[in-house]
């Protein structure tokens, strides 16, 4: 399983509303459950929200990683959001966020999940990598920036 299989182009979204990281994951749960029936909003929001009360995926940098469980979630899935402002993410750094690459993975997934987490974490603690996607023009701008960055990265 890999980063690009799970990232189709429609889960990159440009110029996301922000406003706050409650927000933001609404909107993502809200977006996701829309694309993928077998999803309910309010159950990926929640278990987003409780994964973040175990302690902020804001990994630093204007980067979260905010990931869960879903027992409807088949296969893993992604999506990537640049935020047209960034929010608060109780990131460890204490600065805000503005690039968000969200993962759900299935209840019983595996190391696989944790591989995910780990090539975008690398992906992201890359500074170039960010200024460039913080200058994406469009979501086609976006888009071919974050699948070079994957392609880039050696397989896990």
């Amino acid at each position: 399983m890999t980063l690009e299989a799970i990232l189709p182009p429609e889960r990159v979204l440009y110029d996301v509303p922000g406003g706050s990281k409650k927000r933001v994951l609404e909107f993502f749960s809200t977006f996701i459950a829309q694309n993928i029936p077998s999803l309910d909003s309010q159950e990926v929001f929640s278990r987003l929200i409780s994964r973040e009360k175990l302690g902020s995926t804001g990994i630093g940098n204007g980067v979260a990683i905010p990931h869960a469980r879903s027992p409807h979630c088949h296969s893993p899935i992604a999506g990537f959001l640049k935020l047209a402002e960034a929010v608060d993410f109780d990131a460890i750094d204490g600065e805000p966020v503005d690039l968000v690459f969200v993962l759900l993975v299935p209840e019983e997934a595996d190391d696989n999940h944790l591989a995910l987490l780990g090539q975008v974490a690398m992906i992201m603690n890359d500074a170039n990598t960010r200024l460039e996607l913080r200058r994406a023009q469009s979501q086609r701008h976006l888009l071919d920036l974050i699948i070079d960055k994957i392609r880039e990265q050696p397989d896990p």
